[in-house]
């Protein structure tokens, strides 16, 4: 071939071929350069160690896009992925490789090393900082400048390569780098003419960008020196393995294309031995095309893969020319479907206008920036706003890879995989949200246990993936107390879940050992009564029995020297719900009914010496207060509530604990009818007669605010008391009370302050509804002062 011997590295057996990851024109043009060449061996760009996959790769059911992900066997797990689409030049590579029965090796460093590599270059840039792998705090703060430091110096260095990028767009007439690419590379005719333009091209951007290199971050530089090193090597001991006659052809990226010459030295068999290593495995998973577009750019992916493959499907048509109108129409169904009207003749226009932009700019046929442009002025009418999801859908797209059983994977990929299919949960594997509603009864309206069953066991896998943070599906939140038969969950498919499942290799080879050896881990270090709790009802939820008994043996140790109210009733609360809705899992809660007596009867026991403190424990206590009065009324076979009732009575008697906690003990006893009218009197007068203190008078009515309003606002003869007490206060103590009563009533809703108003109104001998309208007027400027005075009130003196 006429220029060979000039791209042959030194070997006329040699053929580099340069490309760019994910471009459609590169896996085109290498596709046609191999039948040309029809070499023995094609050495490409990744993973040396991977060289068992690609047989699968290149498989029958493979469906793009997919990943290679290399991670390490131990913790900190680190991982290497190395995603492919359809029209990846590295997987048409080993698609023609399997069609010709050519043989086909990665030569890059294995993943053992360049995973470690990589963390290195990432820890010296201040890149990894994760939670699971970050020493004590007092080494994370020592070192916190330093770190900052390394990761603005590697922003500066990616800024600096990419305003390199972006300058040579820019001498190009190019609004960006990618559309010079595009214009220049992607459209180009023929193999030869994208071979050696993207030779030259690179071989000149590699000299610059190894000064800059050089200058600001030799780290980058070294690293790819070593890699090329090894590709060098991988080259040479592939070399010895044909005949004189035979030919090899190296598919790599571009940037790497003048470092394939031979002449340069080889990394050596001690330089081999010294690299760092770290034991790793090797998978294969489903990719997306939402993933590849937000790792656009130096995380080899491109921001619109939907786009750049139906120009890789034009390609293959030999029809590229068909690729304006394919993409705006696809925008203006995209716009239909969403209700959005626009005419073929709103297409047609666009059309026009993008090749007339590419001609403007000199290219044979519109880029993606130009359809873009296109599709904004012809579709959405100048707006973006009103076309940008349905451009989304044309750039991006929805589209998940898939790998047929038997391709390689990590045993807790297989069982997730069987899970999804036996729980019929494999139509929900997208990328789109999407809601599932489980109801956790039986089902008797069909004939098989599995099938009568199936939401519960559905609720127990999605419970598990959610133990082990696989991010595939979220149950929305709902209210603690409001524990049912039904559940709610957004299932949503993401790499990042795939990757999740692997790391969760290292804990189980299955997802339900791998849950409950997360369970165990945390009762090992659990001192905390309502961790231990909140443990148990995770084991009831994951469907793990042994880690229930586990987790209550646990509790039952804390149990016996918890001191702590707010924990115990924190405890004794998740136990209640277990007991309550236990049977509809299918679980024996028998076992912790003693242990809820337990927990309970202390708990009781505690509250009046817990209710000597501050306004900020007692926010726990409150709570506290609400979960050990829900259980005495949901459990009382189990539990004393009589003695319970005898406590809260004793707390809202005494004056020398927290008023607050005491007004809300007596609403408690008000809500059961367990005080009579004269009783209410008393007390309230009692509470709020001058001698009091202000604050302690304004808080115990905070905390019987607390509580049900309905009883409290059915009560005229509390309002009349705390009219009276109110106004029997000088001028400074109403200003303290002001304090506090203003915190309790900003927690009622405007009908219920109505409702006072209205009452107050009688007891003032006016309209009701007319009190109650002028609360709703706006306040004056004088009462906006005065308003501000408070705001600005001296706690310090109370």
């Amino acid at each position: 071939m006429p220029g060979d011997e000039r791209l042959s590295s030194g070997d006329g057996r040699i053929h580099v071929f340069g490309i760019r990851h994910l471009s459609p024109a590169g896996a085109y043009h290498l596709r046609a350069f191999l039948d040309e060449i029809r070499p023995q061996i094609v050495l490409v760009e990744g993973p040396s160690d991977a060289g068992d996959l690609i047989g699968q790769i290149a498989s029958r059911g493979v469906v793009p896009p997919i990943a290679i992900l290399a991670y390490t066997d131990q913790l900190p797990v680190r991982t290497l992925v190395f995603p492919l689409a359809s029209y990846s030049p590295e997987y048409q590579a080993f698609l023609w490789a399997a069609e010709n029965g050519v043989r086909a090796e990665f030569i890059d460093l294995p993943s053992d090393a360049a995973v470690t590599l990589q963390a290195a270059r990432r820890a010296s840039a201040g890149l990894e900082q994760t939670d699971r792998e970050e020493g004590p705090a007092a080494d994370r703060e020592s070192g916190q400048t330093g770190r900052q430091d390394a990761q603005a110096e590697r922003k500066a260095f990616y800024r600096r390569q990419n305003e390199l990028y972006e300058r040579v767009a820019e001498l190009a007439g190019e609004t960006d780098y990618d559309s010079y690419w595009e214009r220049y590379f992607e459209h180009s005719p023929s193999k030869e003419a994208y071979r050696h333009a993207i030779e030259r091209f690179s071989a000149e951007m590699r000299e610059l960008l190894e000064q800059e290199e050089r200058a600001h971050d030799p780290r980058e530089a070294s690293y790819n020196a070593v890699r090329e090193a090894y590709m060098r090597r991988q080259i040479r001991q592939a070399l010895d393995t044909v005949g004189p006659s035979d030919r090899i052809v190296v598919v790599t990226g571009a940037h790497h294309v003048s470092a394939m010459d031979l002449a340069l030295p080889a990394m050596s068999d001690e330089e081999l031995r010294t690299l760092p290593r770290s034991s790793t495995k090797l998978t294969l998973m489903p990719y997306s095309y939402y993933k590849l577009s937000v790792q656009s750019g130096y995380g080899a992916g491109n921001q619109a893969p939907a786009y750049f493959e139906r120009l890789w499907d034009c390609f293959n048509r030999q029809d590229a020319a068909r690729l304006p109108s394919l993409y705006l129409s696809q925008v203006a169904l995209s716009l239909r479907e969403s209700g959005t009207h626009r005419s073929t003749a709103s297409v047609i226009e666009g059309v026009r206008l993008a090749e007339s932009l590419a001609s403007l700019r000199g290219g044979s046929m519109p880029t993606w920036g130009d359809l873009r442009d296109a599709a904004v002025v012809s579709l959405g009418f100048g707006d973006l706003s009103s076309v940008a999801e349905a451009l989304a859908r044309a750039d991006i797209g929805t589209a998940i890879g898939a790998l047929p059983e038997g391709v390689s994977q990590t045993p807790i990929q297989d069982d997730l995989n069987r899970h999804l299919k036996r729980l019929k949960l494999e139509k929900y594997k997208s990328a789109v949200a999407a809601d599932l509603e489980l109801d956790l009864r039986e089902n008797r309206r069909v004939k098989s246990e599995e099938a009568a069953f199936l939401d519960l066991h559905r609720s127990v896998f999605l419970h598990r993936l959610a133990l082990l943070r696989i991010d595939f599906a979220r149950q929305q939140k709902i209210r603690q107390d409001a524990a049912t038969w039904a559940e709610h969950w957004v299932l949503q498919w993401t790499p990042e879940a795939e990757i999740q499942a692997v790391e969760s290799t290292l804990k189980g080879e299955t997802v339900e050992l791998a849950a409950a050896f997360v369970l165990h881990e945390r009762l090992e270090g659990c001192a905390d009564l309502s961790e231990a709790s909140r443990i148990i009802r995770l084991a009831c939820q994951c469907g793990l029995p042994k880690a229930m008994e586990e987790a209550r043996l646990t509790l039952q140790r804390l149990a016996v020297d918890a001191g702590d109210f707010a924990q115990i009733a924190a405890a004794a609360n998740e136990l209640s719900i277990l007991i309550r809705y236990g049977d509809i899992r299918k679980v024996d809660t028998s076992s912790f009914v003693p242990l809820l007596q337990q927990l309970f009867l202390r708990g009781t026991l505690l509250l009046v010496d817990a209710a000597v403190c501050s306004d900020e424990a007692a926010v726990g206590m409150v709570t506290g207060m609400n979960e050990m009065h829900r259980i005495s009324q949901e459990h009382p076979e189990e539990v004393d509530d009589e003695r319970w009732l005898a406590e809260l009575w004793a707390l809202a008697s005494r004056d020398d604990r927290n008023a607050k906690l005491s007004g809300f003990a007596f609403a408690i006893l008000l809500e059961r009818n367990l005080i009579s009218p004269d009783q209410c009197s008393q007390e309230v007068s009692r509470r709020l007669s001058p001698g009091i203190p202000a604050e302690l008078g304004a808080g115990w009515f905070e905390g019987v605010s607390m509580r049900n309003r309905y009883a409290l606002l059915s009560r005229s003869g509390l309002w009349q008391q705390l009219d009276e007490y109110i106004a029997s206060l000088e001028d400074e103590a109403f200003l303290r009370s002001l304090v506090f009563l203003r915190r309790a009533f900003g927690s009622f809703e405007p009908r219920e302050k109505a409702s006072i108003a209205e009452t107050l109104g009688v007891l003032w001998g006016l309209d009701g509804q007319g009190a109650a309208e002028q609360l709703q007027e706006p306040l004056s400027e004088d009462e906006r002062g005065k308003l501000d005075e408070l705001n600005d009130f001296d706690f310090g003196d109370l």
